[in-house]
């Protein structure tokens, strides 16, 4: 499946966004109480370091990712999310925003998830990502589970 599955840098406003990060925001919401919205707030359109991209297959979007600046040559993944499980389609936006982060000068890539969410703990450490100490917001949240990826 992933040879058919396109990654397209877009705006996060466009209208072909909306109904594939309401899904992931109704997702979130069902199963954690919160929709991860607040965390996205700050982006930055004309920014060159906030990269967001979408995931389509037979024209149709089925997965999104994000990239934005927190510190220095530090980017922090955002909105992942995949329509469908077992497809790759998670791995494929998550290598093409590692590329598109060496490119902008990111040397080291963090996030974070809910540690409910195991899911997600399992593919990020599949990914290579390391259990960091939680960050910024999530310093003294519990459920917070936070993981780093050098770029070098």
């Amino acid at each position: 499946m992933t040879e058919d599955i396109s990654i397209k840098i877009i705006n996060p406003d466009d209208e072909k966004a909306a109904p594939i990060l309401e899904e992931l925001s109704a997702n979130l919401y069902l199963r954690f109480g919160s929709d991860g919205r607040n965390s996205f707030t700050d982006w930055q359109n004309n920014n060159a370091k906030f990269v967001f991209v979408a995931a389509e297959l037979n024209n149709e979007i089925i997965g999104c990712g994000a990239i934005r600046p927190i510190e220095g040559n530090i980017g922090e993944v955002k909105r992942m999310y995949s329509k469908f499980r077992g497809k790759k389609i998670g791995q494929t936006i998550l290598t093409f925003l590692e590329k598109e982060a060496k490119k902008i000068g990111f040397t080291e890539l963090v996030l974070e998830t809910r540690v409910k969410n195991i899911e997600a703990v399992e593919f990020y450490k599949k990914q290579q990502y390391n259990i960091i100490p939680n960050y910024g917001k999530y310093i003294d949240r519990p459920e917070a589970i936070c993981f780093g990826k050098s770029l070098i």
